[in-house]
């Protein structure tokens, strides 16, 4: 009796774990941008395996810089929207994915995938 209980309680686990959505997936693959860092130096800034849905400040191009970031090039499998502003505000503009860049004249200081 006990084996059919213990059977059982597995199988609804399995149907429950099967139902409940997963977590935010992630964009697979690099978001690249250039920047100047606050010390006046070119840097190149990346995010590996970015989250899917989420609005991201991209490191080293935030509100302490006051030069935003130029030049993305989305290498993930997710569409990307970059956006001027920090928080995903203000102007933006879509990259495709694989293959989406921009050149150095598109500011950029966040991004969301999806």
């Amino acid at each position: 009796m006990r084996l059919r209980s213990a059977l059982t309680a597995a199988l609804g686990a399995a149907l429950l774990l099967a139902a409940v959505p997963a977590s935010a997936a992630a964009a697979t693959g690099q978001f690249r941008y250039d920047y100047v860092t606050v010390e006046g130096y070119e840097a190149t800034g990346f995010l590996n395996n970015p989250p899917n849905g989420e609005c991201v400040d991209l490191p080293g191009v935030g509100e302490e810089n006051p030069v935003p970031g130029h030049s993305p090039k989305n290498r993930t499998d997710a569409w990307a929207t970059v956006y001027s502003e920090p928080h995903c505000q203000g102007d933006s503009f879509v990259l495709r994915p694989h293959t989406g860049g921009a050149s150095e004249r598109l500011k950029v200081r966040s991004v969301v995938f999806g």
